[in-house]
Parts: structure tokens; C-alpha cells; sequence
């Protein structure tokens, strides 16, 4: 009863379907638990598919951001509007990085010096007087279409002006530092300094705003998402399909009655060890390059 049964090297190596042998769906881990972990003489003897799927999907949910690899990147140009969407099933970002010629990553900093706030619209007298809608809620200025639906506020423009970084290094040219302001070298916050570029996130909006100087340069954003966005991105890899399971038990116990208490503390201590043994199978430390990792750290800094 071979899981490849029906599957012939042919089939597989001439298709687009590469390497999901690795993975296990969610349907197929309800229909294992419920066969396994519910029925009579059973800890569960009587548990509706749609409690099991509930818990499968926010032990899913919960998993993606710790343990499984749930990153993704999306790579896009920096338009002339200085603002990149975020994707439609963000959670958080890990990195963002600007592409060189090379092909070679770079990272960029957020700044925590800016942000685009709403620009309320003023009375042109003296005293700067609010304007209100028709409905008395205060006005805003530009309208749906100002900046690709992100509201264009004086301090975002402003930030967009911006011609440099705070610090000139040039590394694709192998040239050390370029002194031209006192101060850059010594006592600067390391956060800026570099002339990759800079961003903020306005989660307002759901807009990424860029500096100037990246407009027209590839940027790449790797990002978290929670696994449950499309039916077929509801799969768990193989090293944490046991914890899976244990979440699901664990959840479906611990909401239910007349389970005594030593039985959900077990069970709470198997999600537990299921789920740090699944972070270290999926963790992909090879002895190998550990070892040539080590090797670098005894080179004495000079």
C-alpha cells in the first residue's frame, strides 16, 4: 500500500507537480485523525469533520509563523509613486531587500523617522479651521485615486524628495566610504548606514512607501503568510505532521467536557514536544556546512 501507487517516474518527472512528496495536505490529515483518533474505546468518540477541520486550520495558521516555511517573496519594481501593495495574504514581512546588477540582495532598513499620516483639509484663514463632510466627519485632503489609493500627506511627499542616504558606501564598485559629511563615520546609528534605501509600512492603507532613490530599482519582500490563503497552500510538511495531529487533539479536548484534567495536560505537553521536534527537523542544519560555518568564526577580527 505504497503512497507512489498510480504515480509512475514517468508521470512525475514529465509533469509540473515536482517535490510535493514532501507534503500532506489537510484533508488528508482530517481524514487520518478521524480514523485514527475517533471512534469507540477512543479518548474522542464522537467528533463532527467540521471541529477537526477548524482546529487542523488554526494549528496551520499558528504553525506557519514559527515552524513551518511558510515565506514567500514577491519581487516587483519601485514605481515613479514611490508606494508598493502589500500582498493579499500578508501577515508580516521578514525581509526587504534591493536587487543590485549582480543579482546579489541588499537589505533595506525601515525608518522609524517618518510616517504618512491623513492629511486633514483646512480653512484657509488664520485660525486653521477644520472642514467638515455632510455628514459632520472631518475632511480629508486628495481623494480614492491620490496615490494609488494612499493618501499623498505633506510628510510623505516630503520623504519622497529625498535625493541620499544617510551614509556612501558603494560596494558594487569596491569603494570604502565616501567622507563628505563630518560625523558619518563615527558615533552614526548602524541602522542607516548604508545606501541601500529606506521604507516604511502605513498598514492604514496597506501601501509600502520607498525614499527617492529606489525609484526604478527592483525590490524583493519576503513575507509571512498563514498557510490558509488557497486551498492548495493548506498542506504541512511531513517532519510536522505528527504535531499537527497533536494540535488538533489538543484543541478538540481542551474545549470539551467531562475530559479530565491530567489527559488535556498530557496532551498539552505532546503538542508541546511535537512541536519543537518538528522546528528542529525543519530547521535543515546539515553537519556539514555547520561545521564550515565554525570554521569562518575562529578567524581572528583585526
Amino acid at each position: 500500500m505504497g503512497l507512489l501507487d498510480g504515480t509512475t517516474q514517468e508521470s512525475y518527472y514529465g509533469g509540473t507537480d515536482k517535490g510535493n512528496y514532501q507534503f500532506v495536505s489537510l484533508d488528508d490529515v482530517i481524514s487520518s485523525f478521524m480514523v485514527v483518533y475517533v471512534g469507540e474505546n477512543k479518548i474522542l468518540s464522537k467528533v463532527s469533520r467540521t471541529d477537526v477541520q477548524f482546529h487542523g486550520m488554526r494549528a496551520i495558521q499558528e504553525l506557519s509563523y514559527d515552524v513551518l516555511r511558510s515565506h514567500k517573496a514577491f519581487e516587483q519594481e519601485v514605481p515613479s509613486t514611490l508606494v508598493m501593495p502589500l500582498p493579499q495574504d500578508y501577515v508580516n514581512y521578514t525581509k526587504i531587500v534591493r536587487v543590485d546588477s549582480k543579482g546579489i540582495e541588499k537589505p533595506l532598513y525601515p525608518t522609524g523617522k517618518t510616517s504618512n499620516p491623513f492629511p486633514i483639509k483646512q480653512h484657509t484663514n488664520d485660525d486653521g479651521e477644520y472642514q467638515f463632510e455632510s455628514d459632520g466627519s472631518i475632511k480629508i485632503q486628495g481623494n480614492a485615486e491620490t496615490a494609488l489609493n494612499a493618501h499623498d500627506s505633506d510628510t510623505r511627499s516630503r520623504f519622497g524628495t529625498i535625493e541620499a542616504n544617510n551614509v556612501n558606501y558603494d560596494y558594487d564598485d569596491g569603494d570604502l566610504i565616501d567622507e563628505d559629511f563630518m560625523g558619518r563615520r563615527y558615533g552614526l546609528d548602524p541602522q542607516h548606514a548604508q545606501i541601500n534605501g529606506t521604507f516604511y509600512i502605513d498598514n492604514s492603507t496597506g501601501f509600502i512607501h520607498f525614499g527617492s532613490d529606489l525609484a526604478g530599482e527592483t525590490i524583493i519582500l519576503k513575507y509571512v503568510s498563514d498557510g490558509l490563503g488557497t486551498d492548495s497552500e493548506m498542506i504541512v510538511h511531513k517532519f510536522c505532521e505528527e504535531a499537527l495531529y497533536k494540535w488538533i487533539m489538543y484543541g478538540l479536548i481542551s474545549t470539551r467536557t467531562g475530559i479530565p484534567e491530567y489527559i488535556v495536560a498530557r496532551y498539552k505537553k505532546e503538542k508541546f514536544a511535537e512541536t519543537r521536534k518538528a522546528k528542529i527537523r525543519l530547521s535543515n542544519i546539515k553537519m556539514e556546512e555547520f561545521t564550515q560555518v565554525l570554521k569562518g568564526l575562529s578567524k581572528p577580527i583585526k
